[in-house]
């Protein structure tokens, strides 16, 4: 059987557009002779679309869209459509009224209808508050064959990705086989975290191999809000070798011939630190385009977290559509200026210069009043980052620019920057990236240029927020080695105090992160939306009560 892996970017909500796209991948591949053209989980909606859902209107229009790709396979006859989309669901009374169901049309009627089995309420995930599961599991006789259709995460259920215990006690994938299936087929919208594609590639394999079927994995590619999809689909004959690889995080269409050996070696993953580059540029591209906006602005402090930044946003949208702005003041270091406007001058985007030592000293007059009797301390520092904070926004609401705020995840995470300040903004594009692996995106952004892009000055100075005389970071942090280690003990893995200690960091320095990482969840609830590249981002994946008292173990 020939089958085309339509690997597409939907537009969440934009059904007309969806549509679209799909009756013009699905017309092509039928006029290339393809039996089966195969598209993402919940590709008419665009995958999450989330609250969607709960709008009547919003649902008839999907059934409506979804009715219309039926009626196209009649003008194609030989060729089949599968394709995601809600679907009213069959209830006595009680349950969720949708199914995140794979509908196969051909010939112009519905030939199969499967609704996903297994629906996670884990992390980004949250289908349990829309759909209802499948009522069963069923095959479908298809053009000599017999197809086995599952959903994202029916095939996730493999006992080694849960060392904890699985969390279903259904493997579709098994059932499928076990009813007769000789042609297995997933259709997914699998989120990117860094090392995803290697895990996901396994697991393909391990079920191809395990039950000696072909294996046909279609993932959605693109970036919608928070969540990238890098695509990466494949095809695997019944011994578990890849047919076929789709490209990495760009649109795909790739037909295979399910009786076709495969070739070992085929898929090579990308670098991890490649790959996080790669989701953060499609992110921030996808994020601007599907908002509507067409420009970005960057506050640049010739520090190293705004410079990978707008080295991103260049890439992304290109250099004419950045904006650049530095903004010193009495405290910014000799090179903040100078070296902003070298890596400006380097990516080809234009960059402006304003001063806010004056808005500063006016807002001490205007303070002095009523604050001068207390010492200097937060309060002043954070003036100076509010500041800055206006005067971007300023730029975006007179040029229509989406201001991009580059803190990145270790500051964050234990609250290191300023409410209405630095973390203004419409999008946080390091908000997932710790301050080391910042240093590694400029290693490779600079090696994977013709000539150093990020300035030599800019990659040796201390990290420093400048916001006093002789400011660093480690003045109120750990070194950033250690800093990004407990994080990822504590935030990532879930550990302890207690365990993280007994890995062999101090003590007092784990409780202390700990604390501060708690205490700023206030911060993050008013953080601007980030780009997902670890196993868990700040964000929709990881909800924790701001008013709380939790003793720290």
């Amino acid at each position: 059987m020939k089958i085309t892996m339509a690997q597409l970017n939907p537009v969440v909500g934009d059904l007309a557009g969806n549509r679209a796209a799909a009756a013009s991948a699905y017309e092509a591949a039928a006029k290339a002779g393809s039996d089966l053209v195969v598209l993402p989980e919940l590709f008419l909606t665009g995958y999450p679309p989330r609250d969607l859902l709960e709008r009547p209107w919003f649902v008839k229009a999907a059934g409506a869209a979804a009715e219309a790709l039926v009626r196209l396979t009649a003008a194609h006859p030989g060729t089949g459509l599968l394709f995601g989309a809600p679907r009213p669901a069959r209830r006595a009374g009680a349950g969720k009224p949708l199914y995140n169901a794979a509908v196969l049309a051909g010939d112009g009627r519905v030939l199969l209808e499967q609704p996903k089995s297994l629906l996670p309420a884990y992390d980004v995930f949250d289908e349990t508050r829309y759909f209802a599961p499948a009522p069963e599991i069923r095959t479908v006789a298809f053009k000599g064959e017999v197809l086995g259709i599952t959903v994202c995460e029916d095939a996730w259920n493999d006992p080694a990705l849960w060392p904890k215990g699985r969390l279903y006690g259904l493997d579709p994938v098994g059932v499928l086989a076990g009813k007769g299936a000789t042609v297995l087929v997933n259709i997914s919208a699998s989120p990117f975290h860094a090392g995803k594609e290697e895990t996901r590639f396994g697991l393909i394999r391990g079920h191809a191999r395990r039950h000696g079927r072909p294996f046909v994995f279609v993932n959605q590619v693109g970036a919608n809000d928070e969540l990238v999809f890098d695509g990466r689909s494949f095809a695997f004959d019944g011994a578990g070798e890849p047919v076929a690889v789709g490209a990495a995080f760009r649109e795909d269409v790739l037909t295979v011939d399910t009786g076709r050996p495969g070739t070992p070696g085929l898929f090579v993953p990308l670098a991890r630190i490649a790959s996080v580059r790669e989701a953060l540029v499609l992110g921030l591209r996808d994020y601007m385009r599907k908002c509507g906006f067409g420009r970005a602005v960057v506050g640049l402090s010739g520090g190293i977290d705004s410079a990978v930044t707008c080295c991103l946003a260049a890439e992304a949208v290109g250099p004419r559509n950045v904006l650049a702005v530095t903004m010193p003041m009495p405290f910014s270091s000799p090179g903040s200026v100078a070296d902003s406007r070298e890596l400006a001058a380097r990516l080809g985007v234009s960059c402006l210069e304003v001063p806010i030592a004056a808005v500063y000293e006016a807002y001490l007059a205007a303070l002095g009043p009523h604050l001068a009797w207390r010492p200097a301390d937060t309060a002043e520092e954070n003036i100076q980052a509010r500041i800055r904070g206006n005067i971007l926004m300023a730029f975006s609401n007179k040029l229509g620019c989406l201001v991009l705020s580059t803190g990145n995840k270790s500051e964050l995470a234990v609250g290191y920057c300023t409410l209405y300040g630095d973390m203004s903004g419409g999008l946080a594009v390091l908000s997932d990236v710790p301050k080391t692996m910042v240093y590694e995106l400029a290693a490779f952004i600079n090696a994977a240029g013709r000539s150093e892009i990020i300035p030599r000055t800019i990659l040796d100075k201390p990290p420093s927020a400048e916001l006093r005389p002789g400011q660093l970071d480690t003045d109120s942090l750990p070194p950033y080695p250690i800093l990004d280690a407990i994080l990822r003990e504590y935030v990532e893995e879930l550990r302890s105090v207690d365990e993280i200690a007994a890995l062999g960091f101090e003590a007092d320095v784990v409780r202390r992160v700990a604390g501060l990482v708690d205490r700023n969840e206030y911060k993050r609830a008013q953080a601007a939306p980030g780009i997902k590249v670890t196993a868990k981002a700040f964000g929709v994946g990881r909800r924790m009560p701001i008013a709380s008292r939790v003793r720290l173990a």
